[in-house]
């Protein structure tokens, strides 16, 4: 059964979706089968993985959502696209913005995504889910869908404060919904180490949370060519396979895997 990651953090601008599509594309790259879900409505990990227009996409997450909500049988590789670099996509659109409104009044409506988790997850190695940058519904279903959560995080000093409310809202949902849910750990993510502040900002996460929480041994370096992979649908992997960015991520699949 695959082992379910989501990566999550409750600021924007971190480097969530190109942790995703990095870590997904990475892990197929050690030959494990790969979903990506795109539970995000502004479907970033969506485009950065091809998908140049998402809303002429006809099946994604919101396809899924409503067809589990209304009943229906859903066959396990509905909606799923194959990305050249081998890992599969859920993809996402503006779509899923209107799910919020209909999982509101459910009963249960915290383990939707959980069963299409259940669906699909004999299929693959690896899903990763990649989350709004708030703590809506549907980033509360994908944590009572996972096996566990990377949080990266750039060295700021708002983004280092954030982190406590984060991680209360992830113990909170481990109390009342999914008590098997844990933290692979911390990813810190753009990390330009010539500010003499960079370093501060490290030093203060790891004194505050390092002795519970594992902190990713390789930072992940800021450089515009993330950015620009992205706009190519192309992993970093194969849009500049010799940067420090690949060789940052390298270490974190190897990580994620030892870590099994």
């Amino acid at each position: 059964m695959a082992k379910t990651i989501v990566i999550t953090n409750r600021k924007g601008g971190c480097g969530k979706s190109f942790t995703a599509a990095s870590l997904g594309v990475g892990l197929t790259r050690h030959g494990k089968k790969v979903l990506m879900i795109d539970a995000d409505s502004q479907h970033s990990l969506t485009v950065s993985m091809g998908v140049a227009e998402p809303d002429r996409v006809p099946v994604t997450l919101a396809t899924i959502i409503s067809d589990i909500i209304a009943e229906k049988d859903i066959e396990p590789k509905k909606g799923i696209i194959h990305h050249a670099e081998g890992a599969d996509i859920m993809p996402a659109n503006n779509s899923l913005t209107g799910i919020e409104l209909v999982l509101a009044p459910l009963i249960g409506r915290e383990t939707i995504l959980r069963q299409y988790i259940d669906k699909v997850q004999s299929l693959y190695d690896y899903l990763i889910i990649d989350t709004a940058p708030t703590l809506d519904l549907l980033t509360v279903n994908a944590l009572a869908a996972a096996s566990s959560a990377i949080i990266p995080v750039t060295p700021k000093f708002l983004d280092a404060k954030g982190l406590e409310l984060l991680l209360k809202s992830i113990a909170q949902i481990r109390r009342v919904v999914n008590p098997n849910l844990t933290i692979d750990g911390i990813l810190l993510t753009m990390v330009d180490k010539r500010p003499k502040f960079t370093k501060e900002i490290i030093d203060m996460i790891e004194k505050a949370y390092g002795g519970e929480i594992r902190i990713f041994k390789e930072h992940i370096p800021q450089t515009i060519r993330a950015a620009e992979a992205s706009a190519t649908g192309k992993s970093i992997f194969t849009y500049d396979p010799n940067s420090r960015v690949v060789a940052a991520y390298e270490s974190l699949v190897g990580e994620v895997i030892d870590n099994v």
